[in-house]
């Protein structure tokens, strides 16, 4: 087992939200070098990760089904947890914050990881080629969702009706890394390949895409202000750890047979609420303390019961 890779569960992913936190709360850092972070996470980070990753994404008929099913486990949950659960809010900013909490789950850091750990180099690929879409789908669709919610939030105060043509919709900065997947699949398809020295510079900034990743989500957490939602997020442990898993096991088993590759898919289909749920709903106003809520609940029973008893069933010998 590579015991560096499962050091990075504290390198990359404890430590900067422990950092974050910690700057805010001995005030070394002001509120506006946190937003400027985010919107360079979004802006920038995204944008050349997303470029230099879709650039060697295989394209295979088989694989490309692991996209797609990144794509639908995305918006199935977003659906689900609109129409059945997102109403239990009285306002549009919290009813926002709660679909955007469940569309958006941590599959490429915490999937990635648990699929490592269980099968290998194997699993972790899988993971990548699912995680994919989500941080195209993460501007192309759930950055406009938001922007919808605090859009109808703003006209529910005014008493007016909601007027949102395409571009106040789709066409904003925080769209330009779909951009950088075009361009990717471009060079891709046109044959160039990409440099080895930009696969080790990818690694490089894994590493630097975390950080500046989760020191915001750790700089906007406050724990007694997000405490007061745990119980109203209490639905997002259904749809996330048993109605999800259950709908997509099913459809895993009619086009997979590889058991490493249906484990690793339930490992993505149970993963907890996303970190950038967190980012997305502080760049459009939503309630940040709900994402919160909904991201330390899902990702603690996540981390203590749910992978825990997957990967003991899977250790000793159990099947799908």
């Amino acid at each position: 087992m590579d015991w560096e890779r499962i050091l990075l569960v504290f390198t990359d992913i404890l430590l900067p939200l422990v950092a974050g936190y910690l700057l805010k709360v001995h005030n070394v850092i002001p509120q506006k070098v946190c937003n400027w972070l985010i919107r360079f996470n979004v802006t920038v980070m995204l944008t050349v990760m997303t470029l230099m990753s879709f650039w060697v994404l295989p394209l295979s008929p088989q694989l490309l089904w692991l996209p797609l099913i990144g794509v639908l486990i995305t918006a199935v949950p977003g659906v689900i947890g609109a129409r059945l659960f997102a109403g239990a809010f009285d306002n549009y900013l919290d009813r926002g914050a709660y679909v955007i909490s469940a569309m958006l789950s941590n599959i490429g850091t915490i999937g990635g990881l648990c699929a490592f750990i269980v099968y290998g180099e194997t699993g972790f690929a899988y993971v990548q080629l699912v995680a994919a879409p989500q941080n195209i789908l993460m501007v192309a669709a759930a950055f406009p969702m938001a922007k919808y919610y605090y859009e109808k939030h703003k006209a529910t105060e005014k008493n007016v009706k909601l007027q949102l043509g395409f571009r106040e919709m789709f066409i904003t900065w925080n769209q330009v890394g779909i951009l950088g997947m075009a361009v990717g699949m471009a060079l891709q398809f046109l044959g160039i390949e990409r440099p080895p020295a930009l696969g080790v510079l990818f690694h490089n900034l894994v590493h630097i895409l975390a950080w500046v990743s989760l020191l915001p989500v750790g700089y906007l957490i406050d724990f007694s202000r997000a405490g007061r939602y745990y119980r109203k997020v209490v639905s997002m442990l259904w749809l996330r750890f048993v109605i999800v898993p259950v709908l997509f096991y099913f459809l895993f088993r009619l086009l997979f047979t590889d058991q490493v590759l249906l484990g690793t898919l339930l490992i993505v289909a149970g993963t907890p609420a996303a970190i950038n749920s967190v980012i997305t709903a502080q760049l459009y106003k939503l309630n940040v303390d709900l994402t919160i809520a909904s991201f330390l609940l899902t990702t603690i029973v996540f981390v203590l019961l749910v992978f825990p008893l997957f990967f003991f069933y899977i250790h000793f010998g159990g099947s799908f």
